[in-house]
């Protein structure tokens, strides 16, 4: 397969490429500089819209997963900016290519997230149910909307409203340092629902979608196990073997996040990963006692 991706460079996509590349697809991969390799990188300008349309000329697929990282730094006006525009930039300039091609790409898988669905407490969740509210959820359906501007005869796509994702970095890295001090215990009252998936299993099911013309819209890349906070973390401190006593109150994590907090941490949401099961993806880590043995070893 042919295959062009944006945001490669991310945590999700710098494991993304290096699947798709041991599978024996052909990778092109969207860069904001002069490419230092032709054969596999192109330069394009999504604040600009800019984008030469030949990128995108015989490929079987395109993966937008470009955008800056929602868990760095306090939601001040200016980094909600950043976070909408670095998401709708790269999503329209893709979309316009698209629209520019006379063979267009069969299909477009768009990076979303469960933020979509905004706090619902223990409500089950498919890729069905109704956005929520707040600030995530308006991003993510603006982003998903942004998407489905490229939805033709010819192009299907998929929207990938991702969990927390859980690897070799990222949440997981600033989880341990203080699980290994004893402060790893639950947020807040720890029975909000935190939506989860191993790394393996999110390029497990992108390579999925990529290989089912059925799958169409939003799938759910989430673990089918159901998880809260206080759950995560009896799972993890059982794994490193180091009790999990103190708890992080709301008031502190509010204190120290602001916004974040609210929309990350101490909300809830109980997403399931419906169209991954009924189109028949089997999952490599579908409990946190398998991810943290594969992960942390």
């Amino acid at each position: 397969m042919r295959i062009v991706i944006s945001g490669a460079s991310g945590f999700v996509g710098d494991a993304l490429v290096a699947h798709l590349r041991q599978r024996g697809a052909h990778v092109t991969t969207l860069v904001r500089c002069a490419p230092t390799e032709p054969e596999t990188e192109a330069r394009w300008d999504p604040p600009a819209g800019e984008l030469d349309s030949g990128v995108l000329s015989g490929a079987d697929a395109v993966i937008n997963l470009n955008g800056r990282s929602i868990s760095q730094g306090r939601w001040t006006a200016q980094v909600k900016n950043e976070l909408r525009s670095s998401r709708l930039d790269a999503t329209r300039t893709i979309v316009e290519a698209i629209g520019r091609q006379t063979a267009p790409p069969p299909l477009l898988i768009n990076a979303s997230a469960t933020g979509f669905y905004g706090d619902r407490g223990d409500e089950e969740l498919t890729e069905t149910s109704e956005p929520g509210s707040g600030f995530l959820a308006d991003l993510s359906r603006a982003w998903e909307s942004a998407a489905l501007e490229a939805r033709s005869d010819s192009t299907r796509v998929v929207l990938l409203r991702l969990g927390m994702v859980l690897g070799d970095g990222a949440a997981l890295k600033k989880m341990l340092p203080p699980f290994k001090l004893g402060f790893g215990g639950p947020m807040g009252n720890g029975r909000q629902f935190w939506p989860w998936i191993a790394m393996d299993d999110v390029v497990g099911a992108i390579d999925h979608v990529l290989s089912h013309d059925d799958i169409d819209g939003p799938v759910n890349l989430v673990a089918p196990e159901a998880v809260t906070s206080k759950g995560f973390a009896r799972a993890l401190s059982e794994h490193l073997g180091i009790p999990a006593i103190l708890p992080v109150p709301a008031f502190a994590a509010r204190l120290a996040l602001g916004e974040m907090a609210d929309a990350l941490l101490l909300s809830s949401t109980r997403a399931t990963p419906k169209v991954l099961e009924e189109s028949g993806y089997r999952f490599k880590a579908p409990t946190l006692a398998e991810a943290f043995r594969t992960i942390l070893g």
